[in-house]
């Protein structure tokens, strides 16, 4: 899952995207509100965390312009204590969540995985899909109940497959979810990973359907 961090504060922004990587994130950061604007313009992400008070655009302009191009990312923004205007209009303006500074970098985690899981249509902490189980608190697989190990990028690209099991992936797409905006994304790279976990997993535990692109085989 690719996630974009908008935080100008550099320690806190770097602590954040260490945790999500750590799970298996793909994380971008952004410093200000201009770069941030850009970055939700031009790139697909499955969530983002947006600080209010950014030099260059307010953070809050950012949401609502993310808002008014039809942009559905989910959003969790971070507010300074005691600030409830600014929940308020965070919420107003498009908001799914949010979290008060001084925080938890774990609350943050979780209420991402948990807008991510929404956003997908999924309801439970764990993903299941036959024997297969993905945790995304510890971006742990397991199948048959035994431990799965897997790649940074293998992760990525079941994650995603999971979280949308109920349609089929393009190759464009999961292209976009797994890389960070700075790695050199290459097409055949994803056809590799799915040669990688079918061989993990089983043959049959990843689809192709030709001409459209990839879903979770049948459990």
């Amino acid at each position: 899952m690719r996630l974009l961090i908008v935080e100008d504060e550099d320690r806190l922004a770097r602590q954040l995207a260490a945790a999500f990587e750590a799970c298996g994130y793909a994380v971008d950061l952004a410093f200000d509100g201009e770069t941030a604007d850009f970055r939700l313009e031009t790139e697909r992400y499955d969530a983002a965390i947006l600080d209010l008070g950014l030099p260059k655009i307010d953070g809050l302009v950012v949401l609502q312009r993310c808002r008014s191009a039809a942009n559905p990312v989910p959003i969790l923004v971070l507010t300074a204590r005691g600030s409830w205007h600014q929940k308020v209009e965070g919420i107003d303006a498009g908001a799914d969540d949010y979290v008060v500074k001084p925080f938890q970098v774990e609350e943050v985690m979780a209420r991402v995985r948990a807008l991510i899981r929404r956003a997908a249509g999924q309801l439970q902490n764990e993903l299941r899909h036959g024997a297969l189980t993905l945790d995304p608190r510890t971006a742990k697989v397991t199948l048959d109940s035994a431990p799965v190990r897997l790649t940074s990028h293998e992760y990525r690209v079941l994650s995603y497959l999971m979280h949308h099991r109920e349609r089929i992936v393009s190759q464009t797409e999961l292209i976009e979810h797994i890389y960070a905006q700075s790695f050199e994304r290459g097409s055949n790279t994803i056809e590799v990973f799915i040669g990688r976990l079918r061989r993990k997993l089983g043959p049959a535990s990843i689809e192709t359907v030709r001409g459209l692109g990839y879903r979770i085989g049948v459990p």
